[in-house]
Parts: C-alpha cells; sequence; structure tokens
C-alpha cells in the first residue's frame, strides 16, 4: 500500500466525487496530497477524512480556471517539496450548464461552447502549469487529465460535452509528445458513467422524466452495454488513478485508460 510513498501529488477540483475518490487512493498509497477547489469547506472536509485515516494532505482554495491562481499554487508547492510528482484535474460541469439533453439544433452557442471553454480549458492549463514545475523541479511525474465516454460513443443531445471530451483526449496525445523527453507522462482517464454519483442520479432523473420512464428503467439503458456485470465504482477510478501515476504505471503514456469495465458501444 506504499507504492506512492514520498510522492507529491495534487489534486484540483477536489471538491468532486471523482477527485475525491482519486485523492483519497493517492493518499491510501502513501502520497502526500495536496487538495484544492473553489469550495474551500468541501476540500477541508476531505483532508480531515484522509488524515483522520493515516493519510496526509492539505486542503487550499484555488480556482482550477485562475491561471494565477493555479500557477502560485503549484510553485509553493514545489518550493515547500521540491518536486511534483502527480497532478490530476477532476473538474466537471452542472447538466444545465454542459446543455446534456438538448438537441444540437438548439443549443445557444455560448452553451456549446461552455463545456470547452470550463472543462477543456482548466485540464489545459493546470496540466501545462504542472509541467512547468515537473520539468524545472526535474520530478519526471505524472500529468492525469480526465474525459468521459462520450467521446466515442453517439448519444444525441450531448454536442457541447462530447466535443469538450474528444479535445481533452486530443490535447492529452499532444502535452505527452512534448513534454515526454522531459520525463513527464500525460495521461487521460476515460471513465464510463458512475450510476453512484450523486451528478449521474441528476441525469437519470432528468432524462427518465424527458422520456416519460421509470428511472430504474433509465439506469438498465446506461448499463446495457456493460460486458460485465456491474461496471466501475468510484473507489475503482481512484485505484486506476494511483496505479498509472506510481513507477508501475510507467508504461503509459500518451494512452486514454478506458475505466469502464468493458462497454460494447466504446470504440
Amino acid at each position: 500500500m506504499d507504492s506512492l510513498k514520498n510522492k507529491v501529488a495534487v489534486v484540483f477540483a477536489a471538491s468532486g466525487e471523482i477527485s475525491g475518490a482519486v485523492a483519497r487512493s493517492f493518499a491510501k498509497h502513501g502520497a502526500k496530497v495536496y487538495l484544492s477547489a473553489r469550495n474551500l469547506e468541501a476540500v477541508e472536509n476531505l483532508a480531515q477524512v484522509i488524515n483522520s485515516n493515516g493519510g496526509h494532505s492539505e486542503a487550499a482554495l484555488v480556482d482550477a480556471l485562475n491561471e494565477t491562481e493555479v500557477d502560485q499554487y503549484l510553485q509553493k508547492i514545489v518550493d515547500n517539496n521540491g518536486r511534483l510528482d502527480a497532478v490530476f484535474n477532476g473538474i466537471g460541469l452542472s447538466i444545465c450548464a454542459a446543455a446534456a439533453g438538448i438537441p444540437t439544433i438548439d443549443v445557444p452557442f455560448e452553451q456549446f461552447l461552455q463545456p470547452m471553454q470550463t472543462i477543456t480549458g482548466s485540464q489545459f492549463l493546470t496540466s501545462r502549469l504542472a509541467a512547468k514545475y515537473m520539468i524545472q523541479s526535474g520530478s519526471e511525474g505524472t500529468i492525469l487529465t480526465l474525459s468521459a465516454a462520450l467521446s466515442r460513443t453517439k448519444l444525441p443531445c450531448m454536442s457541447g460535452i462530447t466535443a469538450a471530451c474528444a479535445a481533452i483526449e486530443g490535447i492529452t496525445r499532444v502535452m505527452a509528445a512534448e513534454f515526454g523527453k522531459q520525463g513527464v507522462k500525460v495521461i487521460c482517464l476515460n471513465s464510463a458513467a458512475l450510476i453512484e454519483t450523486k451528478k449521474m442520479k441528476e441525469v437519470k432523473g432528468n432524462f427518465a422524466k424527458k422520456m416519460g420512464i421509470p428511472q430504474d428503467q433509465m439506469e438498465a439503458f446506461y448499463t446495457r452495454n456493460d460486458l460485465l456485470k456491474s461496471g466501475p465504482t468510484l473507489q475503482q477510478v481512484g485505484e486506476v488513478a494511483a496505479f498509472l501515476v506510481s513507477d508501475n504505471g510507467v508504461t503509459f503514456n500518451s494512452h486514454v485508460v478506458d475505466v469502464d469495465c468493458g462497454k460494447q458501444d466504446v470504440i
């Protein structure tokens, strides 16, 4: 359980459920974890949970879309530790902001761009700044980005968020090509719909209402293409992330790693 011992990890947007799972796994495997989000209370609560379980974490108020805040935050961490080994950004959007469920011909242009500006933009910002400090400090660390199976499935009424997910995977490959010679890996976690999360429960409820079907039937829609009896859990996503940033994950670089337990509709 010490595969990340002595490693310094940063988790942005750590108030989210996926980021929280990743942070807990990083800490469980021995990393010193720096948590940040715009919701300071949420990350302080997460830090308290991690520390009470024997981990080491610190919480801070950082907007992952504010370049100055992110830059100063990472610089402080490197100044205090001399290194930066892992960075994960789990930023997301509400269903309404992502225009989920709205037909493409009805989505206002500005709303279509919002997932690209917020989600892809933040991934770009935190990744390139993390790479700068990893290269300067000679850390040879790992940057984990996050997308979703939407990038390669064919679901209607999801234009903005689908485009953003595909873009994240594209910049992951570009950054891996640029930063690799300095020993910095860039990998994208591509998660299937996590049925246990609050966001998916909201999505199921909204879509079931629009379609006039029971919520359990809506859940069956999301799990119909599972190759196994069940899909991934938050904890499993966190464990995959911890493996990828460990020394044992060195063979993964530029890859889009599917965390979905196998799906018939993902190419």
